[in-house]
């Protein structure tokens, strides 16, 4: 095969394998909603699966959205890879919610704490290898701790290993049509396969609440308390910022300051989503304006 034929025939490769990465993987059901986490679970796996790049360290991406039509207000960067920290317990949560809902956990069910989960680095609320925890209890402390330890114990309880439910998250996200996602743990702690997007966050943030609207309060607390201490939400702008109700923060060095929030101003609602800020203090002040100039 002469120079110019070969060529051509690295080019048409080339195209093809382009075209395969940049289709987004259609939900598992036929039915207009989300599949259950057991059918997602006994899916197979798509021929052709979405590799993402690796993120920016700290890179910034904006993104604010209509939360009632899906419309674009605003965005920067919104489809580049960055690191999701702890908005990714957003799944975590998602597929424990998504477990009751079947049946096969109760909000009282308990989960079994081990040692790895224990042993997790903060934020954490001190579980006790050993010990249990309930589901409500859990998806308390993530939604307003974002709890390590809690993390890695629905992990387990839920899919016997934390490296089998990432793959559940991952399969998941795929069927929620977030097509640049992936994730390796339930924490958000810092690997550099875990990859999201600032759109992808925030389809998942309009999923999680839409799909599960009887847990809403969970994301406005302010607080929760467990085996005798108090802690503060992680969301700076609950009760600071007029019509924020929710929804997860994250952070690790390789991410920056990031924050999924929803607001309801005057029946308009909105979801904004900042990654990569500089300061715990500079993201929420480029969220709370973006609440404003768009609400």
């Amino acid at each position: 095969m002469g120079w110019t034929a070969r060529l051509k025939k690295v080019v048409a490769l080339l195209l093809v394998a382009g075209l395969a990465g940049c289709q987004t993987a259609q939900p598992l059901s036929g039915t207009g909603q989300p599949p259950s986490a057991a059918a997602v679970e006994s899916a197979p796996l798509p021929v052709v699966s979405y590799a993402p790049a690796t993120a920016v360290e700290r890179g910034f991406s904006a993104l604010v959205l209509n939360a009632a039509s899906g419309e674009e207000l605003y965005a920067v960067d919104a489809d580049a890879p960055r690191y999701p920290a702890s908005l990714t317990k957003m799944m975590t949560l998602y597929l424990l919610f998504e477990a009751v809902a079947e049946g096969r956990y109760s909000l009282s069910s308990p989960l079994t704490v081990s040692a790895k989960a224990a042993s997790q680095p903060p934020a954490k609320i001190g579980l006790k290898a050993g010990s249990t925890i309930t589901v409500e209890q859990a998806a308390r402390a993530l939604a307003v701790k974002s709890a390590n330890d809690v993390a890695v114990t629905i992990a387990e309880n839920l899919a016997g290993s934390e490296a089998a439910f990432a793959r559940q998250m991952t399969q998941q996200a795929r069927a929620l049509g977030l097509s640049r996602t992936r994730f390796v743990n339930a924490t958000g702690l810092p690997d550099t396969a875990q990859v999201t997007t600032a759109r992808d966050m925030a389809k998942l943030g309009l999923a999680l609440k839409s799909r599960f609207p009887q847990y809403a309060s969970y994301y406005r607390a302010k607080s929760f308390s467990y085996g005798g201490r108090s802690f503060r939400a992680t969301n700076n702008l609950l009760g600071k910022v007029p019509g924020v109700d929710g929804l997860k923060t994250g952070y690790i060095r390789m991410s920056g300051y990031n924050l999924v929030a929803t607001a309801n101003r005057g029946g308009k609602r909105l979801i904004v989503v900042v990654m990569g800020g500089k300061s715990e203090a500079a993201r929420d002040k480029e969220v709370a304006r973006l609440i404003e100039a768009y609400s």
